[in-house]
């Protein structure tokens, strides 16, 4: 199904459902694509960076030299294009690579590792540097500039009458997602169930973020913790996912009393902020009356919901905390290892099958702060790790996709196997730096750990 419906008749409820039965795919078409976000800074002063001057507009202008193609939104440069990947700007100037769908992680690792090493000739000349945690580890809120999009301005103005750390969510922090596919309805059912209900334990692997404005959190993951808190109707652990009967229509259903944020018409942002979709449909809305969405304001809706796997026509991975080079593979080959493979995938929901509804949502609040250390089903997170990356080894062994030295997948996974193995966070690591060498100085992350 593309983007609008055949005809000119209004949208209903099953157009909705359609759009989402349209991302189905045969397994020989299945892809996987790698976003990851970083912190835009200035060299020597460790501050965040404004749109311009020599900023993040500078930034993208100069990459247009590697042939990325700039979008504009008004007189604003706000994202690049090249191919099928897109270059992006979250509220507070992080800089996000959202890549293209690739067949394989050798694939995935090559594109990251091209536009690292792009960004940084483009930073290199402006005097910036670019930082992977999951939240900053020392900037107030208050000192972030605002890039210039127009539903970041209708998002930073809503968040606040909906959740006490939705703003810290927009402006401080930073994720590596990985975009699956599904072959069918039934596919996509075991593929969420199995993958929503394993999110916190990517958390507890990928733990980046024990800072906020200089000083521990006393959390290993900020940026998670921000997310039980930012707006309870588009976030969290999707009870009904794991209820019987779900699948498509009941996905539908719930985007649909989502409250909406905005309608995009003629390149412009209309705020409707906490307003119905439903009411959208019936051409109620106050401020478009008599106006009916499209297939295509649909699909932007869609995108404004927040769930720890949120289901467009693809499933997007969404619980783990950036971090350094080494670890942005590695998200994708987690994710791949464990849901691209029958076997795989059967094993991944063995091991939580059991768990209780009420066990996901304490457990995603869980690993925020205990990291591995935290419990389920009467287990460690550690041990429940251990399980879920052997079982994803196994997987990429089994797709058996070799890299030009004829090497499988599965190495991408080696980092999270050391994590794993040492119950040690990333964060507890950066905690104990703090603690020790940089003796209680945050900054030194900025040297320690840029790109």
């Amino acid at each position: 199904m593309a983007d609008s419906v055949c005809d000119d008749r209004p949208l209903v409820f099953e157009d909705l459902v359609r759009w989402f039965e349209a991302g189905a795919k045969p397994a020989a078409d299945w892809r996987v694509g790698a976003e990851h976000e970083k912190f835009v800074f200035q060299l020597g002063s460790h501050r965040p960076v404004p749109y311009a001057p020599n900023g993040i507009k500078a930034l993208l202008d100069g990459l247009t030299r590697f042939g990325w193609v700039p979008v504009y939104e008004g007189e604003n440069v706000i994202a690049l294009e090249r191919g099928k990947a897109n270059v992006s700007l979250e509220p507070g100037g992080q800089f996000e690579l959202s890549g293209a769908p690739l067949e394989t992680i050798h694939e995935i690792c090559e594109e990251t590792g091209s536009h690292l090493q792009e960004v940084k000739v483009v930073a290199d000349e402006l005097g910036l540097g670019f930082l992977g945690l999951g939240f900053t580890p020392n900037w107030r809120r208050d000192e972030i500039p605002v890039m210039p999009k127009g539903r970041y301005k209708i998002m930073r103005e809503y968040m606040p009458k909906v959740g006490g750390m939705g703003l810290d969510m927009m402006f401080r922090t930073c994720t590596v997602q990985a975009n699956l596919d599904f072959g069918s309805e039934a596919d996509m059912v075991a593929k969420f169930r199995a993958s929503l209900a394993l999110q916190p334990i990517a958390t507890a692997l990928f733990a980046n973020s024990p800072f906020k404005e200089g000083k521990p959190t006393g959390l290993l993951s900020s940026r998670a913790n921000v997310w039980t808190d930012t707006d309870a109707d588009r976030t969290g652990m999707l009870d009904f996912v794991f209820r019987d009967g779900f699948g498509f229509e009941t996905y539908a259903r719930y985007a649909l009393d989502v409250p909406m944020y905005f309608v995009k018409r003629d390149g412009r942002y209309i705020d409707v902020a906490g307003r119905s979709f439903r009411d959208f449909m019936d051409g109620k809305l106050p401020e478009l009356p008599g106006v009916r969405p499209t297939i295509r304001d649909w699909a932007d809706h869609t995108t404004t919901i927040f769930p720890e796997v949120r289901l467009k026509q693809y499933l997007e991975m969404r619980g783990a905390d950036s971090g350094p080079w080494s670890r942005l593979c590695a998200l994708p080959a987690l994710w791949m290892g464990l849901l691209y493979d029958g076997a795989a995938l059967s094993a991944a929901w063995d091991l939580c099958k059991s768990w209780e509804i009420a066990d996901h949502e304490r457990l995603r609040a869980d690993v925020a702060r205990l990291g591995l250390k935290a419990e389920i089903g009467g287990r460690t997170v550690q041990d429940v790790a251990k399980d879920t990356l052997a079982i994803a080894r196994g997987g990429l062994k089994r797709r058996n996709r070799l890299s030009g030295g004829l090497v499988d997948e599965s190495g991408y996974l080696g980092e999270l196997q050391e994590i794993a193995e040492s119950g040690v966070t990333p964060a507890e690591r950066l905690l104990e730096l703090y603690n020790t060498r940089w003796q209680g100085d945050v900054g030194k992350v900025f040297e320690a750990f840029a790109y």
